[in-house]
């Protein structure tokens, strides 16, 4: 069979035409939900329509964005667009709060030419493209496209069109930069490996498992595990609203009680949401027994949020084989590795000095207070992963901290528009490397990892990206909104970072008051105020800590450059404790 998703959708709709494929479980008229389902056959039938009329439509080697809310029509979108060989961008609708600016972005630099929508959401859809200059887009519907297309007096049916493997699937766009968004170029080829891979780490099989899931479908695990996976591995998918999730977290795990040999995802931070918000009264009416695998997809991931998962739900079945931390990135479509299946978390001692000087030691005590634990990401499926030296691009062996490198049918082939980036991040060599081996080209991830016992360790990050509930954060966009969001804060003299409590990583923000400020705690309550509101604005987040420190107080680099860092660790060692130094607001949420 030819590696695209149209052939693999084509297999399960032949092999098992009448078995639901996906459920939309709705909660936004219903408390306990309304399930939509579409079978095989059904789901074939609507993807065939209108993949046919986006290609009568023009829309063959170009993009098109789907800008649904999470639902059937979304899957169908999506799926229809690869499937007419044109490059789905899968985005979300404009009603979302706090991404306006990252999907005016994504949509200017993709550039689509039909933006795909659900009836309910076309208008808003219409006046948001409307309002951003230079876009070609035309915001349409399955319906619309499938009526013009009839009004024609043409039909939809006839022979299916395929694309070739090594075309481009879709562009999926990082979570950070607004402002510099990078959409990876996933070939059909990419994403089907990727998908394969899954399924065979995670011992995906037909008519045993199904996976369920909440994560938004532009992400780029909820894409793949949601909606490409359960199409090459022919399993159902049951799909609820990222919404529903957090109003009521306990919908996740009802319907994972209620479908046998449920694989799910979510980051780190949504299982202590769980633990926090889930009722004793609610969890009594759970059955987690039969769930197959909960994967922790996010880092840092918390050795204490497994614990703490796995004590409040232990009552009802949950088991901690079931916990399978692991490692992607939308560079590889998204999965890289993960535990090995059967056993606990993995959970090793380091020495934390010896981490520091780029060396994973095992503690000689996990009692003593220099020990850094970290959650074993098992290995890669189907992959090969290096430890590099970044400056040297020297391999390095086990128990040596460097950059993880990357290779397999899996990696894309690129970020859109940016070719020299590309080069950079995409078709990286090792020293020594044959520079005519065209095969030998590695992916550069941009994370800190270690081989230890056989298990890949993710030590950290080389850019100084926010995560913050599985979500990246460029820390320049956050520093430029705290910077206006009120007039005593003194521009490019902000830093922003993430520091790690026991809800997970959470942001601070040190930004410097203006000279001029006679008094600044009299505007420090003011300015508290105008930042938290202004970050949970645009960046969706809410902030830990927020620091109004004196001129001068926030380190640079020689060259001028902010000192992220150097700020992070003067903030853990406490150099902003006392009011005689800083004017500081903490809100531990």
């Amino acid at each position: 069979m030819k590696d695209t998703i149209s052939h693999h959708l084509a297999r399960a709709a032949a092999q098992a035409p009448e078995e639901i494929a996906f459920t939309f479980v709705d909660f936004s008229t219903n408390r306990d939900g309304v399930a939509d389902c579409l079978t095989w056959r059904q789901l074939e039938e609507r993807v065939h329509a209108l993949a046919a009329a986006l290609r009568h439509s023009g829309a063959v080697g170009e993009r098109v964005a789907v800008v649904a809310p999470q639902n059937l029509d979304y899957v169908v979108g999506f799926l229809a667009a690869t499937c007419a060989g044109a490059i789905a961008v899968p985005l979300f609708p404009p009603t979302l709060p706090g991404h306006a600016e990252k999907l005016a972005a994504a949509l200017a630099d993709a550039d689509p030419v039909l933006a795909l929508t659900s009836p309910g959401s076309l208008q808003d859809a219409e006046k948001f493209c409307a309002d951003q200059s230079g876009l070609r887009l035309r915001v349409v519907t399955e319906e619309d496209l499938l009526s013009a297309w009839a009004a024609r007096g043409e039909t939809t049916g006839g022979e299916t069109s395929h694309p070739r493997p090594e075309d481009c699937a879709y562009l999926q766009y990082t979570s950070g930069s607004t402002r510099m968004p990078s959409g990876v170029e996933i070939t059909h080829a990419n994403v089907c490996a990727n998908a394969g891979q899954a399924v065979k780490a995670y011992d995906i099989r037909a008519g045993r498992n199904c996976t369920v899931g909440w994560l938004p479908l532009y992400h780029d695990m909820g894409l793949v595990l949601a909606v490409v996976a359960p199409v090459v591995g022919r399993v159902p998918s049951v799909l609820m609203d990222p919404l529903a999730f957090v109003q009521q977290p306990v919908r996740w795990l009802r319907l994972l009680s209620d479908h046998p040999g449920a694989l799910t995802a979510a980051p780190n931070f949504a299982y202590d949401y769980c633990v926090r918000r889930v009722t004793d009264e609610e969890r009594a009416k759970l059955s987690l027994g039969s769930v197959a695998a909960m994967i922790n997809g996010s880092e840092p991931i918390a050795e204490q949020t497994l614990q703490r998962f796995q004590q409040a739900f232990a009552p009802v079945g949950a088991v901690p084989t079931a916990m399978r931390p692991s490692y992607g990135l939308a560079e590889a479509t998204v999965f890289v590795s993960t535990s090995p299946p059967g056993q606990e978390p993995t959970v090793t001692c380091f020495d934390r000095d010896a981490l520091a000087a780029g060396t994973a030691r095992p503690a000689v005590s996990a009692e003593t207070p220099a020990v850094t634990r970290l959650v074993g990401c098992g290995q890669p499926t189907d992959q090969e992963v290096a430890i590099v030296d970044p400056a040297t691009r020297v391999r390095l062996e086990d128990g040596r901290i460097g950059e993880i490198w990357l290779r397999g049918p899996n990696v894309g082939r690129g970020y859109w528009g940016r070719p020299e980036q590309s080069e950079a991040t995409f078709r990286a060599r090792l020293d020594g490397d044959d520079a005519g081996d065209g095969t030998r080209h590695w992916l550069r991830t941009g994370d800190l990892g270690v081989w230890h016992d056989k298990h890949l360790y993710i030590t950290g990050r080389i850019k100084d990206l926010v995560i913050i509930d599985g979500t990246n954060h460029y820390p320049q966009d956050i520093e430029q909104t705290v910077e206006n969001a009120h007039p005593a804060i003194r521009r490019h003299h902000t830093a922003a970072f993430s520091v790690l409590t026991d809800d997970g990583e959470r942001l601070v923000v040190v930004a410097e008051h203006t000279r001029d400020t006679a008094d600044p705690h009299s505007v420090l309550a003011e300015a508290t105020r105008a930042v938290r509101a202004a970050v949970s604005a645009h960046h969706a987040i809410a902030l830990h800590d927020f620091v109004l420190a004196q001129p001068g107080a926030v380190p640079h680099t020689t060259s001028g450059k902010v000192a992220r860092r150097a700020c992070r660790e003067r903030y853990l060692q406490g150099a902003w404790n006392s009011d005689t130094q800083a004017q500081r607001e903490t809100d531990n949420v």
